[in-house]
This record gives structure tokens, sequence and C-alpha cells, in this order.
């Protein structure tokens, strides 16, 4: 199975490559840019097409959602014509306001934000136009390295020193970069052997809490580690923030279909990053200063 994978900086496609590498069954050609033409994927001849998502679209400014949309459905018309199925992954937070419950695959966002409705019209699309698709809604992604890596940003601000602030009326599901790289290149195995499972799916770690417990939990873990290591480092504090006084919200994304589908179980959120810790400690471990030599008489 060959895949082409758009955003080659983004910490999905970064992920998918290590995967990939650890496969004998799947190719993977990576493009730099957000958007692919007719003679590219002619050229590459890929089974599907996959485009990373735009993380933190709440945050984002409505250009650069607005670029983003535009680039998936020309990716969408492109693969129509050429018969390349195309998954396209995105965030949890088109979900705005959350709900009560776990979230089911058939509830189609319906945010009050303008640009958040933008990237629902173009899931709206590619559902009335690509009938070989996949919609992979995920819960905030965290990796190390590259674009959009959650937990990279938070190490790198906490070893400086810096205060890191985090929601604690925001409910989520923290997901790993490697756990859906995983899990995405498993459904297109199935698929690409004749399972036609196309349509919506949900993929998120276990265990809902909050941004601030998450955040909080990352600077404990971390600071065991170095205190281990013997490593003397002042991290910075983190800090509680509140917006949803009157109404904590959630975003639980109930991942069963993908489940009875594929068979794809989600990891807990707990375990990937500290995994992802020990492989940081382990990239950054200082080599301890050899003794002083004595001095000549």
């Amino acid at each position: 199975m060959k895949l082409l994978i758009l955003d080659a900086g983004h910490c999905l496609s970064l992920a998918l490559a290590r995967e990939a590498n650890r496969r004998t069954d799947t190719e993977l050609v990576i493009d730099a840019g957000s958007v692919i033409d007719a003679e590219r994927l002619a050229e590459v001849a890929p089974d599907a097409l996959v485009i990373p998502p735009l993380s933190r679209p709440i945050r984002a400014a409505p250009a650069e959602v607005t670029a983003h949309a535009e680039a998936v459905e020309r990716c969408m018309e492109v693969c129509r014509e050429a018969g390349v199925a195309l998954v396209w992954c995105v965030s949890d937070q088109l979900y705005e306001d959350g709900f009560a419950e776990p979230i089911d695959e058939h509830v189609i966002p319906r945010p009050r934000d303008e640009s958040l409705r933008r990237l629902v019209a173009t899931g709206d699309r590619i559902r009335a136009e690509c009938p070989r698709h996949l919609i992979v809604r995920l819960g905030p992604l965290f990796a190390l390295e590259g674009s959009h890596a959650w937990l990279g940003e938070l190490v790198d601000t906490l070893v400086a020193g810096r205060e890191v602030r985090g929601e604690a009326d925001v409910t989520c599901c923290p997901t790993s970069a490697d756990a859906v790289a995983m899990s995405l290149i498993g459904m297109l195995q199935q698929q690409h052997c004749g399972a036609e499972a196309w349509g919506s799916y949900h993929l998120a770690g276990t265990e809902p809490v909050s941004v601030y417990t998450f955040v909080s939990m990352v600077r404990t873990q971390l600071a065991t580690r170095l205190e281990g290591l013997g490593e003397r480092v002042a991290l910075g504090e983190v800090k509680a923030m509140h917006h949803h006084h009157d109404h904590p919200l959630r975003r639980v994304l109930n991942c069963r279909r993908v489940l009875e589908v594929f068979g794809v179980h989600q990891k807990p959120w707990r375990l990937e990053v500290g995994r992802m810790l020990d492989a940081w400690c382990e990239a950054n471990r200082r080599d301890p200063e050899p003794p002083e030599e004595p001095s000549s008489p």
C-alpha cells in the first residue's frame, strides 16, 4: 500500500513516517505542501492521500483556517477525479461547545464560530462528493517533534522556566500522534484489502482529563525523571485558567465505531506521555563531567 502524506513537518506526518519505517507493507511519500495537483497525484499514484489536521483551529487566525479548508477541498476534487481515497484528520475543537455525553461519529459539529463552520462545510462537501473518504476526528494531538506537537511545546516551555497555562474547565482526551499513525495505517490496510468501510470515525486517548490536569501531570512526570537523572532544572509553573465558569466544557470522543469496524483500540495517553518523556530525557541527558585531573607537583 502506498500513501501520500501532506505537510511534511506536521507531527502526525512525522509519526506516520516512523510507523511506516517499522513496517514492510506500507510505502510513504511525503510532500511539504498543503495541497496536491493532478500531475503530482498521478506521478505518485497513491492508494490514499492523508491530510493532517489543523490541530487548534479555535486559536488559529481566520485566514489560516480558510486556507486549510480551501486546500482540503482542492485535494478532494483531485482525489475524486483520480479515484484516490482521501483521509482528512480534523480537530475535536469543531465541537465548539462540547457535549455532556461522549460524542458519537454521526454527530456533525455545528459550531457558532465562523471559521469552524468553514471547516464543517468542507466536511459536508467531502461526504457529498467523495465516496471513498475517511474523516477522522482526533482529540488534542501530542508529540515531541513537528508542528502542532503540543507535548514538545510544553516541555520546551517548562524547561525554559516559563509559565504554562491550562484550562481547568475544559475536559478532553489527549491523543498521541504515534497512536493515531498506527491506527490510520491499520485502518487503511484493511480498506486496501477490501473493507470499504468509508465514513467518519473518532480517535482519542483514553481517560478524559482537563487541560490543566494534563499539563500539570506532564510537569510532575518531567520533574520526577529529571530528578532521577540528577538534573537540577527549575521548571516553569502551571497556572489554571477558567473560561467556562457556568458550564464546564467536555469534548470527549466516543471511539466505539473505530473499534467495532477496524478493531482499533484507544491507547492510554498517560502511557504514551511517559514513553515520550523517557525518550526526551534520554535524548537530552547530559554526560557527567569528567573528574578534574590532579595538578602536577
